[in-house]
Parts: structure tokens; C-alpha cells; sequence
């Protein structure tokens, strides 16, 4: 595998990780908590949720995938509501897909041109690199508030041995 191929494969599997553990929060959490903030200065879930779709479609949909950029940022924050967590799941679902299918498709002179979104100058790469690097710090936000709510442990990584020492290659 060249280093393109190897670079959308690590970056696809990080989007991969990260979408059950939303997921496993959504099941624990009741349809009121999905949308309760913490305090006046946090999000709910919902909120957070609907950001990394807007994120991801700013991002990549539109700008990579390029289609027309129609994102409104602060309406994904001020929502109250609207959404069961069930249309929340299946509308990250298929961001999430329909970028991973854009991402797929991109060749190197994609992924090394330079482009404006949301004001930063970035190249495809740098673009995939915010956005998966962004959709895991919500998605450790939603589950350390999840944790705080149901005061369980998640168990994202219960079949591993987090304890297991390197080998040397």
C-alpha cells in the first residue's frame, strides 16, 4: 500500500472507531439527556452531534466533495431539540459514509491542493486530518459527559490488553 492509500485507510478506520462509541452514549442516554446541557457554557449531545455534521459536510462534503458550502454553525449549537437520538445517529451515519466516499476517491494532486474552508487555508490532507482529529475530541466529550451521567464505563476497549508492551520490529 502506498502512502496515500495508507493515509485514507488510517484516517477512514479513526472515522470507523469513533462513530459505535457515539453510538453505545446515544444507547445509554434517555431522549431528554440527549439535549440537556450540563450548564449554559457546554453542549448537549444533540448539539454535539449535529456540529460534527456540520463539521464534516463543511469539510469534506463540500469542500473536498466539492459541493456548495451551506453549513450554519450556530444553529447547530443553538438547537434545543428536534432530533430523536435515533434521526441524530442515522444523520451522523450517513455524513459519515457519504465523506468516507469522498475520501476514497481522492488522488494525490486532491490531497495536496490547497484550499479555503471556514477561513484556513489547508490541503486535502490537512482537511482529513482536522476533521478526524476533531470528530474524536467530541466524541471524547460526549462520552465523558455520558460517563458522568450514567456512571458506567463505556468499555470501548474491554477486549484489549492496554497493559501489553511493545514488541520491537
Amino acid at each position: 500500500m502506498d502512502f496515500i492509500e495508507e493515509f485514507k485507510y488510517q484516517s477512514i478506520l479513526r472515522l470507523n472507531e469513533n462513530t459505535p462509541r457515539i453510538e453505545k452514549c446515544l444507547e445509554l442516554l434517555a431522549e431528554q439527556e440527549v439535549w440537556q446541557k450540563p450548564n449554559p457554557h457546554s453542549n448537549a449531545v444533540g448539539n454535539l452531534i449535529m456540529h460534527l455534521c456540520g463539521n464534516i459536510t463543511q469539510y469534506i462534503i463540500s469542500c473536498l466533495g466539492e459541493k456548495e458550502d451551506l453549513r450554519n454553525r450556530d444553529y447547530e449549537f443553538a438547537m434545543q431539540g428536534g432530533f430523536t437520538k435515533s434521526e441524530l445517529l442515522q444523520k451522523l451515519k450517513q455524513v459519515i459514509q457519504e465523506a468516507k466516499n469522498i475520501m476514497v476517491n481522492l488522488n494525490q494532486e486532491k490531497l495536496l491542493k490547497v484550499r479555503v474552508v471556514q477561513g484556513f487555508k489547508l490541503s486535502g490532507i490537512g482537511i482529513i486530518i482536522h476533521v478526524v482529529e476533531h470528530f474524536s475530541y467530541h466524541t471524547g466529550q460526549i462520552s465523558f459527559y455520558t460517563k458522568l451521567l450514567k456512571n458506567k464505563d463505556l468499555g470501548y476497549y474491554a477486549d484489549q490488553n492496554l497493559n501489553a508492551k511493545n514488541k520491537i520490529c
